[in-house]
């Protein structure tokens, strides 16, 4: 039996909260994508990787001073109240495209790990099982997924945090049989070896890794007490995705002459394949494995509360407002799902080019759904009854500053023609959209 109502359960604690975030954040862009990263800006993509961590924390503040102004509005409801449901609408089916595209880039990624220990098996098949394993688990009661969440993520944290302690021995030589590697970060052309430039050309992927941080803005309906829970999960969330991607980068690039790290496989495995420890490359592609499908998990999530957060709205068809038993908005889970195992298929197709066509793509509706988060914050501020302790301090400077500078990224992208593929493809989207919302605002009206 399924119930035709419109409210989701609130079976999601602080903690599942801020790992379903961090899970987000935490997947193929820091684990497989920084080889990426390295290779365009060399040791200067750790300072890329901090301006956007500054970025993303000003959004966050944003989104969640609106939040507590208006408890119980998620992202998708704050842009519809800001600017009516154009640009929501718009925003909205942005940010399921993006989503979409981000789970299959990490099933994608999931299937190529697998591949380290099943090198016969086709790439679409072993990332086909990793997308039918996570949609199973995205039909489950929410506090279930939530727990799992927990649970996945945890892993990789864990392993992170590993990962920064041996690395930084490796680093000043005091783990056995090493010696001091700090050289590397001015050797091979220096910190900065293709310039600013090069540091530039790398935030891109830089904003497809913070890409998920909003995500603490759509459990918002689903969280126990959330006036109370979001202010201390931002805080706790932001800082520690800064310091999960900028250490491990260092540490990478002072271990690994920048110029070495390679495509072929994560540079997390590399430098702990130099350690000479026993299996040590197996654990780690365990890990790797857990960490991308944990993202992709939270993708899944994030796609399918879009698509219910804008059916309530008028945006998406009314199908979608249905729930099950088990409270899942599962017509959503099952339209993403579609898209998802259609999205795989590109990995039958061209397996060895597919991550990085699609990594260009999330990239760009980052910037776009950032924009619009502080957008909002901009024009509802202005009609505020009372400004809550927990707000953007130095407004509206340093929200107008994070605007600008992430609407200077998207036209330097825009116009640089960096990923011509994933600039095209983004800009039918949008056209796309636009013209879309023209027909939905005339039918709303």
């Amino acid at each position: 039996m399924e119930k035709n109502q419109q409210h989701l359960q609130k079976g999601l604690s602080p903690r599942h909260v801020q790992f379903i975030a961090l899970a987000g954040m935490i997947g193929t862009g820091i684990f497989k994508g920084s080889s990426d990263t390295v290779s365009l800006a060399g040791p200067s993509v750790a300072l890329a990787y901090f301006i956007g961590g500054v970025l993303l924390f000003i959004v966050m503040l944003a989104l969640g001073e609106m939040a507590l102004v208006y408890p119980g509005l998620n992202v998708q409801n704050l842009i519809h109240k800001a600017f009516g449901s154009r640009i929501s609408f718009i925003i909205g089916w942005l940010y399921w495209i993006n989503w979409v595209i981000v789970t299959v880039v990490e099933l994608i990624a999931a299937g190529s790990f697998l591949k380290y220990w099943f090198p016969g098996v086709p790439l679409w098949q072993l990332s086909f099982i990793c997308a039918a394993f996570i949609i199973g688990i995205n039909l489950i009661e929410v506090k279930y997924y939530g727990e799992f969440e927990f649970w996945i993520a945890g892993i990789k944290i864990i392993t992170l945090i590993a990962f920064i302690l041996l690395g930084g021995l490796i680093l000043f030589g005091l783990f056995p049989g090493t010696s001091s590697t700090l050289s590397n970060y001015t050797a091979h052309g220096g910190f900065f070896p293709h310039g600013f430039g090069g540091t530039f050309s790398a935030f891109l992927v830089v904003m497809f890794s913070y890409g998920g941080a909003e995500l603490i803005g759509v459990t918002v309906s689903e969280t126990k007490n959330s006036e109370k829970v979001l202010p201390q999960v931002i805080k706790q969330t932001v800082v520690r995705v800064m310091l999960f991607y900028i250490l491990p980068i260092l540490i990478i690039c002072g271990i690994i002459p920048w110029n070495q790290v390679s495509s072929a496989e994560s540079p997390f495995v590399q430098v702990f394949s130099s350690t000479g420890i026993p299996a040590a490359a197996h654990v780690m592609n365990f890990v790797l494995l857990t960490a991308v499908l944990s993202a992709a998990n939270s993708g899944i999530y994030a796609t399918s509360r879009t698509l219910f957060n804008m059916a309530q709205s008028g945006e998406a068809p009314r199908a979608f407002l249905k729930i099950s038993k088990k409270g899942i908005p599962h017509s959503g889970i099952l339209l993403t799902a579609l898209f998802i195992l259609a999205g795989i298929v590109l990995a039958y197709l061209t397996p060895d080019q597919v991550i990085s066509y699609l990594m260009a793509i999330p990239g760009f509706t980052v910037l776009l759904v950032w924009m619009a988060i502080c957008g909002a914050q901009l024009k509802l501020r202005k009609s505020y009854k009372k400004r809550p302790a927990f707000h953007v301090k130095g407004y509206p400077f340093v929200t107008w500053i994070a605007f600008l500078a992430l609407a200077g990224i998207f036209l330097a992208f825009l116009l640089g023609g960096s990923s011509k593929i994933g600039t095209t493809v983004c800009l039918i989207i949008l056209a796309v959209l636009i013209a879309l919302s023209l027909r939905v605002k005339e039918t709303a009206e």
